[in-house]
């Protein structure tokens, strides 16, 4: 097959092979093919002339990506792919290659893909788990709850640098301040690591599994993934309305068989006396304080108490 510069040669019209020099002529002349020369000064202009097509898709597709308009809008022949081009000695001639390279886009789009393969969602606003800010824009929304984003971050940072302890954190705080937030970002860091997670939002959860009375394999299965998660997260517990099998088969199985293993997280509007009093009570059996209390024993031991301080973020983007 003939090159693009062969067949520049080749035409007849004196207007089009005119036209088709001055093409060239502007090509090697583009900064990008200059600075390309000036990396490979080994390449002969046989060499250029012969891989037009390549300089040439090479420049387009650096341009493009230059005024990148989005990878859902990328205007490359290879969507998310950009042409790199590289120099190899073949036989005492070097030779011209291309290939198709991923765009920082499309690479961190694909890693996203797989942090969210991670990460498993009961009832969580999956945005919260998307939000992507870093440090300093965490920081800056709210100035109160700066001890409890510090403490967040000292954890995030322990665990990639020790790897997975079975202390988790308990969040408290008012209605708004930002646990749901924290816990979801925790998540989503340690995720980049490698690590799987669980975010479980507890009035809705606890509603679901009477549902699942009926599906055994299905409550089975649920079950054993927050067993198996390496990170669990227990959304607003004490907000839920507790039935003494949720409770104790389910809550106490999955906690019992954390605790030591691997850490469980929380968030919560009750301090933990109030909690052991929400636990202790349930809408069938009323007041059990031994079953709060046996169940607070694999809560307590196991986190740190986080106060979140702050106003109530609810319907503010900005969180």
């Amino acid at each position: 097959m003939e090159s693009l510069g062969q067949m520049v040669q080749k035409m007849s019209s004196p207007q089009l092979r005119q036209r088709s020099q001055q093409l060239v002529h502007d090509l090697f002349h583009d900064p990008l093919v200059i600075e390309f020369r000036a990396q490979y000064p080994e390449i002969s202009e046989q060499q250029l002339t012969l891989n037009l097509s390549r300089l040439y898709q090479y420049v387009k597709d650096c341009k493009h990506c230059a005024a990148c308009p989005g990878l859902d809008l990328c205007p490359n022949d290879f969507q998310g792919h950009y042409t790199r081009l590289a120099v190899e000695n073949v036989t005492g001639e070097s030779r011209i290659y291309d290939r198709q390279v991923p765009c920082a886009k499309l690479q961190a789009r694909e890693t996203e893909s797989q942090i969210k393969k991670r990460i498993y969602s009961f009832y969580v606003d999956e945005r919260a788990l998307q939000e992507g800010y870093d440090e300093v824009e965490i920081m800056s929304k709210d100035s109160m709850r700066s001890p409890a984003v510090g403490r967040v971050f000292r954890y995030i940072n322990e665990t990639r640098e020790n790897g997975l302890s079975p202390q988790g954190l308990y969040m408290v705080g008012h209605f708004g301040t930002g646990k749901t937030f924290l816990m979801s970002y925790l998540l989503h860091e340690l995720a980049k690591s490698g690590y799987s997670g669980v975010i479980v939002y507890m009035p809705e959860f606890v509603e679901d599994l009477k549902s699942m009375m009926m599906d055994s394999q299905k409550l089975k299965d649920t079950v054993e993934l927050m067993k198996q998660a390496d990170l669990l997260i227990f959304d607003d517990i004490g907000a839920e309305n507790l039935n003494p099998w949720a409770r104790d088969h389910v809550m106490g199985a999955i906690l019992n068989y954390r605790m030591n293993r691997k850490p469980t997280f929380y968030t919560s509007n009750y301090d933990m006396k109030a909690l052991e009093r929400h636990l202790s009570f349930t809408n069938k059996d009323g007041e059990e304080n031994h079953k709060g209390q046996r169940l607070m024993d694999r809560i307590a031991p196991f986190v740190d108490v986080v106060s979140v301080n702050g106003s109530n973020k609810r319907g503010n983007r900005n969180k």
